[in-house]
């Protein structure tokens, strides 16, 4: 994205704003911000919401902006493979289009197709991503923006393709043709040119070449820093400098939130675990399989090969026999789907040769004493992969062993080979209608996370009434298919499964807006849920405005009411309500609570948002922060909720007013007549907001806020008010949208912003 396009979504964010499309302007500019920072539930809600409307309105260059960021964010940092390549050949095909193929950012369609391509398999798409590049590239000059991003997945695809010695002489070349258009290299061009040296085996130019890139501006500055560390440190390990790269490898609780960096932090850490700094734990093999996981969900099918691979030999390191071999068979499957399998049955073989090669840590007791051991052990220090392999010679045979067996494996990421386990125990041998509940239920919870659908429907029709559709309710809300969750739950509680049915059924009528349904359910067993269950059924009761359970539930938790029947009206202090903005981020906005799941928002918000001062809402009661230790920080704290819904709207209209700041005696007057008249007013401007003076050019003390007035307030009424309010100030304030709105002195109030510079 250049200068151009910038300049364009400037240029299109006050076209949106004069057209009244504030809410969309807002999200614009911040997409590539989402992109970056890793606000992917704000970038996947927005870009799509922004590309539908764009359409509507008929700006292709806007909807294919709004396209190109959100798959950036999937196939950037999310490392997203084979599940966006097709909407990345939809996005380049959109590019080509006769009306798109003039924006100055098509190219970059090109470059997330690339990275789709490789974050699916590199090796494997390495032809296809150098075809696709070359002629993209050929027809760019270096003074193009796109260039330099294009040129790195050029040399990405030569080394995946096995020419690293190609991969370094291009580098070379493309920062000789920047450097020739005045141009900087990339921090990323820098970085992949050290990743081809290292591969080439030239690991001291390799570390030098990451220094020099150093200081080079970075596409996405937000990962730079971790990615820095991520490459220094496998860079170091290679050049078996321990020290100095277990000093550069970013914590895990950095890099866990970036699937990009994955499989290069683990290499980095496989060739540091056998040095005293690095401890090679069961905690990081739970890690590494559920990042294996996530590549199997994403596509990443050789990021998934690689991992299993490298947790596998982690694991050997680790006496774990029984995970290195779990990890063989998963990288074998990994491999079904892999494009380019040069190699792979060998790494695979010799894996297995490993696991069968290394002996097995020694049981701390006999096999018939290891359920007493297991129970006694320390939960806090207790090594879950080596009880999972002294456990395993009985599990599937004794109940008791194949409980702990089964739990302990889907603990640390193997729910299918529990369920297997508990399979053969409870289905083939024709038990599992008399089976206890609590088998029935940890057998649902690993075919869940499993991922076994169909089975967990097979085993469901197995069952007694009740207990089947609690199995099933259990599957559907899982996959939040609410309708079917909601049905199945009803079964179960007509057929009385119990309280868990009644949660279920609780959070499935919920998610469907059936407020007075959920409320209900837990009603009728309210001597025996928890208080977690309690709020629950108020919220939902409050949404459904039935005031009388509301009632029964603050009474059995305890809080006080002063009224006795209707709605719940009373001040009960100030608390923060969370609620969505339009660029997909959160307001936090100053609220009274007046019962206790509902607060009225007590400050005005700007034109073109769906709620306002005056709107009665619905939040959820748990807390978002916790109360502060410190007394005199209590003192201060605001204690903040997330909105659950509008409950009534209050019907309040906002205006903006905005100019020079008054001093104090004269603004102290003014919130007094916006207080004695029950308006409600905001100022959003800080004091570092200044406002020019019309002839001296000198900068002033600038304000600017929302005032909001009741639905019986004319628009007349208020352009008087605040006509009268600031006619003696010594610098005029401009409320120019009211101003339009009646009719009156519409050029006076465009010369004030004009002349102010607001």
């Amino acid at each position: 994205m250049d200068v151009d396009i910038w300049a364009w979504v400037g240029e299109t964010q006050q076209q949106l704003s004069e057209a009244g499309n504030v809410g969309l302007a807002m999200a614009l500019g911040d997409l590539p911000a989402q992109a970056y920072e890793g606000r992917y539930p704000q970038l996947d809600v927005m870009a799509p919401a922004i590309a539908q409307q764009a359409e509507a309105l008929e700006l292709p260059w806007l909807e294919f902006y709004a396209r190109y960021w959100h798959l950036l964010g999937r196939v950037g940092d999310r490392a997203q493979g084979a599940v966006a390549i097709g909407d990345a050949e939809q996005l380049l095909s959109f590019a080509q289009r006769e009306e798109v193929r003039d924006c100055p950012a098509t190219p970059a369609a090109v470059e997330a197709l690339a990275l789709a391509w490789a974050n699916a398999d590199g090796p494997g798409y390495a032809a296809e991503r150098l075809e696709t590049l070359d002629a993209v590239i050929q027809d760019l000059q270096p003074a193009n923006p796109a260039y330099t991003g294009l040129v790195t997945q050029y040399i990405a695809a030569l080394i995946d393709a096995g020419r690293a010695g190609e991969a370094v002489t291009y580098a070379e070349s493309a920062v000789e043709r920047l450097r020739a258009a005045d141009r900087e290299a990339s921090w990323e061009l820098g970085a992949e040119s050290a990743r081809a040296l290292l591969a080439a085996g030239r690991g001291e130019d390799a570390l030098a070449a990451l220094q020099a890139a150093t200081d080079f501006p970075a596409d996405d500055p937000v990962a730079k820093e971790h990615r820095d560390g991520v490459r220094r440190a496998l860079i170091l390990a290679t050049l078996g400098r321990i020290a100095e790269a277990v000093d550069a490898l970013p914590d895990l609780d950095v890099v866990g939130e970036h699937p990009r960096s994955w499989v290069e932090w683990t290499q980095a850490v496989a060739k540091l675990a056998g040095s005293s700094q690095i401890t090679n734990t069961w905690q990081l093999g739970r890690v590494l399989r559920q990042w294996i996981d996530y590549f199997g969900m994403m596509g990443g099918y050789r990021a998934r090969f690689e991992l299993s691979l490298i947790a596998g030999e982690l694991a050997i390191g680790r006496q774990g026999v029984w995970q290195a071999r779990l990890l063989a068979d998963l990288a074998q499957s990994a491999a079904a789907e892999l494009r380019e399998s040069a190699g792979v049955a060998e790494r695979i073989a010799a894996l297995r040769a490993a696991a069968d090669a290394t002996t097995e840590p020694p049981a701390p007791c006999p096999v018939e004493e290891r359920v007493a051991y297991f129970d006694a052990a320390d939960g806090h220090n207790a090594d879950p992969e080596r009880w999972t392999g002294w456990l395993a010679p009985r599990s599937g045979e004794d109940l008791e062993t194949t409980r702990r067996h089964t739990t302990t494996l889907g603990f640390l990421g193997y729910p299918a080979t529990g369920a297997d386990i508990y399979w053969k125990l409870l289905v083939d041998s024709g038990d599992l209608a008399a089976a206890d509940p609590e088998d029935v239920s940890t057998l649902s919870t690993l075919l869940v996370e499993a991922r076994q659908d169909e089975r967990l429907e097979q085993m469901a029709a197995l069952l007694p009434h009740d207990t089947q559709y609690l199995a099933l309710a259990r599957l559907h809300s899982a996959r939040e298919r609410w309708p079917e969750a909601l049905e199945a739950a009803e079964h179960a509680v007509a057929a009385g499964a119990g309280v868990e049915a009644r949660r279920l059924l609780a959070t499935a009528a919920q998610q469907l807006d059936d407020n007075a349904k959920g409320a209900r359910a837990l009603l009728e067993v309210i001597d025996e849920i928890t208080e977690e269950d309690t709020w629950r059924m108020i919220v939902m009761a409050t949404s459904s405005e039935d005031w009388d359970i509301v009632r029964k539930g603050t009474a059995k938790i305890g809080m006080p009411v002063k009224s006795t029947e209707g709605p719940i009206e009373e001040e009960m202090g100030l608390i923060r309500v969370i609620l969505p903005a339009p660029d997909g981020g959160q307001r936090q906005i100053l609220s009274i609570r007046t019962g206790p799941a509902t607060a009225r928002l007590a400050l005005p918000q700007p034109r073109g948002m769906d709620y306002n001062a005056g709107d009665l809402v619905v939040f959820d009661p748990q807390l978002l922060e916790p109360v502060p230790d410190d007394p005199e920080e209590q003192q201060n704290f605001v204690p903040p909720f997330a909105a659950v819904r509008i409950l009534r709207p209050g019907g309040y209209t906002s205006y903006f007013f905005d100019g020079a700041a008054p001093n104090e005696e004269d603004w102290a007057e003014f919130t007094e007549v916006m207080a004695e008249r029950g308006w409600p007013m905001w100022v959003y401007s800080d004091e570092n907001y200044t406002v020019t003076h019309p002839t001296g050019g000198e900068a002033l003390p600038g304000v600017f806020g929302w005032v909001a007035v009741p639905p019986d307030v004319s628009a007349t009424e208020v352009d008087a008010l605040l006509d009268d309010a600031t006619e003696r100030w010594s610098h005029p304030l401009a409320w120019l949208d009211l101003a339009k709105e009646v009719d009156v002195e519409v050029e006076r109030h465009e010369r004030i912003v004009k002349e102010y510079g607001l």
